[in-house]
């Protein structure tokens, strides 16, 4: 850290000197323009930056498909909007999992393909998204996936299990962005000032979502174990159609909390989503005594899907805490 005094020049004008080593380094010199971006009590200066689109290249010799995804996957979302992938050949198999990785993406396609290198690049413009409506959507697409999970499991419904599975992609492209997003605005305060969010927001929205993406995960689970299961006696039914209920209940306070516009409203819907966890505990509790008397592989079975649900609760009581310390005063 170094110190400077603020100065006044022409009785009006405030000025400071800027570190020369921190200058050199960053190509400052006479003449150069510098961007200031305020946050709060704080100033944030940044040499000006040309707008372009981040380019980043990758050696994936002998990568699998699995390693391959992560791969293309991490580039994403550390921030890079050409990704070329080279190695002295790409495989037929490496194509085919460079080609499910764009598709896991959002906005991303293959742009040129060689014997050696296949580049990928991103269409959409960073500027344009944003992390709150990738959140909201994620947020009504888990809670419609773990509703329909619970009703495929209830009705016996093959096809509405399937498609809750099939609807996880969707849940799983927009974790992506809402990480690509958060890990920009660390990166850059243009980035922070183009999304009209701050850091501390982006960080909380960050957290609930990877409860949101876990909620959408358990729901899938749930939809597995359906597809393997018959028809569930009548008050096992009703007792997982009630817990669905008060963990979607959770669910929703949680989500209210976090997007409330006044500290007063997200603390009365925090609070009353994290009470109501601790009952949710009691219940599954009395749920399992009662899976005790059945068959030993339907209970088991049923056991994991009230883990799940109980699972899906305790996540949105973690989007309950988060929602608290975003609405907390500032110190």
């Amino acid at each position: 850290m170094e110190t400077r005094k603020v100065q006044v020049t022409g009785g009006s004008t405030y000025t400071v000197s800027l570190p020369k080593t921190w200058a050199t380094d960053n190509g400052v010199s006479s003449g150069t323009t510098v961007e200031f971006y305020p946050e709060d009590d704080e100033l944030l200066l940044t040499p000006e930056r040309e707008t372009r689109r981040q380019e980043g290249t990758m050696d994936v010799s002998g990568l699998g498909d699995e390693q391959l995804m992560r791969a293309v996957m991490t580039m994403y979302v550390s921030g890079f909007d050409v990704i070329s992938l080279e190695a002295g050949r790409i495989t037929t198999e490496q194509r085919s999992a460079i080609r499910d990785a764009t598709q896991r993406l959002v906005g991303v396609e293959v742009l040129e393909e060689t014997s050696d290198s296949v580049v990928i690049q991103d269409l959409l413009d960073s500027s344009e998204l944003s992390i709150v409506n990738a959140v909201t959507r994620m947020r009504l697409i888990a809670k419609s996936m773990l509703e329909d999970a619970v009703t495929a499991l209830i009705e016996n419904d093959d096809d509405i299990a399937r498609d809750v599975i099939e609807r996880d992609d969707d849940v799983d492209r927009l974790w992506l962005v809402v990480s690509r997003i958060f890990r920009a605005t660390l990166r850059s305060p243009r980035a922070v000032e183009e999304l009209g969010v701050s850091r501390e927001a982006c960080f909380d929205f960050h957290s609930s979502a990877r409860q949101l993406e876990r909620i959408a995960d358990h729901a899938v689970k749930i939809s597995d174990i359906a597809l393997k299961l018959d028809e569930l006696p009548a008050d096992v039914a009703d007792a997982l159609y009630g817990l669905h209920a008060e963990a979607t209940s959770v669910f929703d306070q949680s989500m209210d909390a976090l997007f409330a516009d006044e500290s007063e409203e997200a603390n009365r819907l925090g609070h009353d989503a994290l009470a109501a966890v601790l009952e949710i505990d009691d219940h599954t509790r009395q749920i399992d005594d009662t899976l005790r008397d059945l068959e030993p592989a339907q209970a088991q079975s049923l056991g994991l899907i009230v883990d799940s649900l109980s699972r899906s609760a305790d996540y949105g009581g973690n989007i309950a805490e988060t929602a608290l310390q975003k609405a907390a005063p500032r110190p």
